[in-house]
């Protein structure tokens, strides 16, 4: 099983590239935050299924990131949609970083056994279903954007703990006990996978319903083309 920091190691570059890829369009190339936003997710999700991890470690600092994100996104939604002053907004907020920093940890930590149901593709999709619903903006391809990250980078944290879980003995191939328990789609125990799947399928259609029908830009055919593979077409093409 791969370690908390080399799943780190692994999640980082490979956030930097998936945040590399808002740069395909040279519309977007402007605006530095969607490119930041996507290689945070992407190192993030890739440490997201050590949350279920018996070492503390994990535990608490992914809680603590996602606390302080979470509280951080719902600062204006509280004073925008709620009406609330600054003053009662950042109380709330408070409130909000403390339950999930404290209380929600807890909770989880009760509630999951390490390489249950949290490792696993199921959870890889709640993962991003999550993302997409939370994430304050009306910028569909952007929500997909970012949902997209996090469960890119999820996935190599599943892939990652699979290869750690084959000894390369020679010619031979030996699996030890983790083997087959990270990139898995259900569980022995039926409660685990059946919740998982529920609350996989509830988020789907949620994040459908609300989606409705995807905006004229946010279709792939009026993507524009990059200005270097346009270049590299004329190249292609002059004799």
């Amino acid at each position: 099983m791969a370690s908390y920091r080399g799943h780190l190691k692994l999640s980082t570059p490979l956030g930097v590239a998936y945040g590399a890829l808002w740069l395909l369009n040279p519309d977007w190339a402007a605006d530095w935050a969607p490119i930041a936003l996507g290689t945070g997710v992407c190192t993030v999700g890739g440490l997201l299924p050590d949350l279920d991890s018996d070492s503390g470690v994990p535990v608490r600092e992914l809680f603590g990131i996602g606390a302080a994100a979470f509280s951080a996104v719902a600062y204006f939604p509280l004073r925008k949609r709620l009406g609330l002053t600054p003053e009662q907004a950042l109380v709330v907020v408070v409130a909000v970083y403390f339950l999930i920093r404290y209380g929600v940890s807890e909770l989880f930590s009760k509630m999951t056994v390490h390489r249950g149901m949290f490792h696993s593709l199921p959870a890889m999709v709640i993962a991003g279903l999550v993302v997409y619903l939370l994430f304050p903006s009306e910028n569909v391809l952007l929500k997909l954007y970012l949902a997209g990250g996090v469960m890119v980078g999820f996935l190599s944290h599943l892939v990652l703990d699979e290869i750690y879980a084959v000894d390369f003995m020679g010619a031979s191939l030996r699996f030890n006990k983790f083997a087959g328990s990270a990139v898995k789609f259900g569980s022995s125990s039926w409660p685990a996978p059946l919740t998982c799947y529920a609350l996989m399928l509830a988020l789907g259609y949620v994040a459908w319903e609300g989606a409705g029908a995807a905006p004229e830009w946010a279709q792939p055919q009026n993507w524009k083309r990059p200005a270097w593979l346009n270049v590299q077409k004329q190249a292609q093409h002059v004799p």
